[in-house]
Parts: structure tokens; C-alpha cells; sequence
């Protein structure tokens, strides 16, 4: 292998001035400077990028930390998380903590050893003390972390709003809504908290089922639909995230019950799973586009030297409507 003294001895200077070409620090002349470039060319020379990294404590990485990346709405947003932080010069580094839970401590560490330069985390495996002594950039999405951690998330309580309108409109009387785990601090327990509210309010009634704590798996998703008609036949509505609505279809469908004749089904998330159900969800659609960018802009910011103390930034949901509400056919 090609090494910094074969380079220095191609462009006739020393170790050191290659070494401050490489890492841009200290003087060098234009001459001497693309001598050196060009010896490192002729000898296909590559720089040793963790070196560099070391010296200067910056990668030029930043990690996502998802629970599971072949959930439609965490694929979403690294897809575009992912455009975006190339756009801004940094690479994306994956973590899914779905099959391990101290997958999420180790990307922690990872970020302390300046082997990642910031940290977007969307996981739910690790409480608030992990990252209570965490100084360096980190940004929630749709978790509450602490004070120095800000937060990323759609504006949930127009969501769950939205959804209670939308079924007390086609006619529900009795519904259940599948809510995510309560022991996870998320901004996302304020559409479940709201949706009842207003249905209440029109005397509505609502059955709440919370899921198991960190459950991303869909067969667990048919067993659940599954379970939840049986125990509430009554029931003529049903709100949950897209890919559990889409269950929901399913076994709506193998118990011989119409959609939306019978039962009313809107969805949560607007992922593009919701547009391929038949029939196709109405739904709740979070701006997954938006809720990336402006997480990359400010873990970027955050790197750049950004401090934030208590900042929530919300993004609004909006309506889409589809076939699986009354006045939704097409």
C-alpha cells in the first residue's frame, strides 16, 4: 500500500507538508500544494479518513437510530433524512435497534467517540438517563429525551382531531384506537388523548388498546386486529397507524365485514403502504418530508456549535382522504 512517505518522496517535500495538505492545517504554498495532490494521484494514494477524523473530532456521519427500517414510516424518513444530509456533506449511517437493545447505547458511545458527529434518534429502547449525560448533537424524532435534546415531531393533536372529525362525520358511534406504548415519553400520545376528547365530547364511544412496548412486528399486528374485533364486535370505527389499519383490512375482510359499509378504518402516518390497501386508507398524513429536513438541520446546526433547551418543533398533519371512510368512495 501506498504510504504518506511514498507520497512526500514523489513530490520531493516532507511527511509534514503532505500531512498538513491532507488535514488543511498550516500553510502551504499553491506550487507545493498541488505537487502534492498530484503525486497523491499518479500513486492512487488514499488518505486514512479515521485518522483525519480523530484529529479534526468530526466524521462527517451522522446516525439515524430507528427501531426497525422496514417500518414504511421510518423507511420514509431516512429515505429523505438521508437526501438531505447528502445535500449538507454528510453520510448516513442506519442503526435499527429492533433486535437488540443496547444496540441503541452502543450508537450512543459511537457518538462520544466522535466516530459519528451527531445522532437523530427515533429508537425506544434506552430511558431518559441514557441520554441525560449526553452533551453532544442529538435530535429526538417524536420523543421527549430531556431539556438539551430538541425534538422533532408532527403536531399529533391536530391529528388525533382530524381522525375524531372525520369518523363522528361518517357516523361512528362505538371505536377503538390502537395507541403506541405509554411508557415511551412521545409527543405521539397527544393523538390518542385528543381523538378521545372529541369523540367523548359527541358521545362516541371509545375503546383505547395499547400495544406492547417497542412492537414493530406485523404478524403481532394481524393477532391484535384479530383480537380487538372479536372482543368488540359492536365497534364501526377504527383508527390506528397505517400498517395496523391495513391488518385491520385484512381481518375485517376474512370475518365478512365491508369496509366502510360496516366498519370505518382511517389511518395514521400516510406512508405509501396506504395508498396500495384495497381499499385504499384515509388517513392522517404526517409531513415525513418536512419532519426529515428540519431534523437534519438542526443535528447539522448542532454540530455547527447549536445549543437548544427545551425545543419542540411541530409540524402540522393534514387530511387525505381514501376509500375506507363512507364519503371517502370513489
Amino acid at each position: 500500500m501506498t504510504s504518506i512517505k511514498d507520497v512526500a518522496q514523489r513530490a520531493g517535500v516532507g511527511v509534514a507538508t503532505v500531512s498538513r495538505v491532507l488535514n488543511e492545517t498550516g500553510y502551504v504554498s499553491a506550487e507545493t500544494r498541488k505537487k502534492v495532490q498530484d503525486a497523491m494521484e499518479e500513486l492512487n494514494y488514499i488518505p486514512n479518513e479515521l485518522a483525519r477524523n480523530l484529529l479534526h473530532k468530526k466524521s462527517g456521519i451522522v446516525a439515524i437510530i430507528i427501531p426497525k427500517i422496514s417500518h414504511p414510516f421510518f423507511a420514509e424518513f431516512v429515505l429523505y433524512a438521508e437526501e438531505e444530509l447528502l445535500k449538507n456533506g454528510y453520510k448516513t449511517m442506519i442503526c435499527s435497534t429492533y433486535s437488540e437493545q443496547n444496540y441503541e447505547k452502543e450508537y450512543l458511545n459511537m457518538l462520544n467517540r466522535h466516530i459519528v458527529d451527531g445522532i437523530i434518534a427515533g429508537g425506544h429502547t434506552l430511558a431518559l438517563e441514557d441520554y441525560a449525560s449526553v452533551s453532544r448533537p442529538v435530535v429526538a424524532l417524536d420523543r421527549f429525551l430531556g431539556e438539551h435534546i430538541p425534538t422533532v415531531a408532527s403536531d399529533h393533536r391536530i391529528g388525533g382531531r382530524l381522525a375524531a372529525e372525520k369518523m363522528i362525520e361518517c357516523g361512528c358511534k362505538c371505536v377503538v384506537q390502537v395507541q403506541g406504548a405509554l411508557v415511551v415519553d412521545s409527543p405521539s400520545h397527544e393523538r390518542h388523548y385528543e381523538f378521545e376528547r372529541v369523540m367523548k365530547k359527541h358521545g362516541v364511544k371509545v375503546y383505547s388498546y395499547e400495544m406492547e412496548w417497542n412492537d414493530f412486528d406485523y404478524g403481532r399486528y394481524e393477532e391484535t386486529a384479530r383480537d380487538i374485533i372479536k372482543k368488540y364486535p359492536d365497534i364501526d370505527g377504527i383508527f390506528a397507524v397505517d400498517v395496523i389499519a391495513m391488518a385491520f383490512l385484512k381481518q375485517l375482510s376474512r370475518m365478512k365485514k365491508n369496509v366502510p359499509e360496516d366498519v370505518q378504518v382511517v389511518g395514521y402516518d400516510g406512508t405509501y403502504i396506504s395508498k396500495v390497501s384495497v381499499p385504499e386508507l384515509t388517513v392522517v398524513e404526517q409531513p415525513i418530508p418536512e419532519l426529515s429536513r428540519r431534523a437534519v438541520k438542526m443535528v447539522i446546526g448542532m454540530i455547527e456549535g447549536k445549543r437548544y433547551k427545551n425545543k419542540l418543533v411541530l409540524l402540522e398533519p393534514q387530511m387525505r382522504i381514501g376509500e375506507s371512510t363512507k364519503n371517502g368512495q370513489k
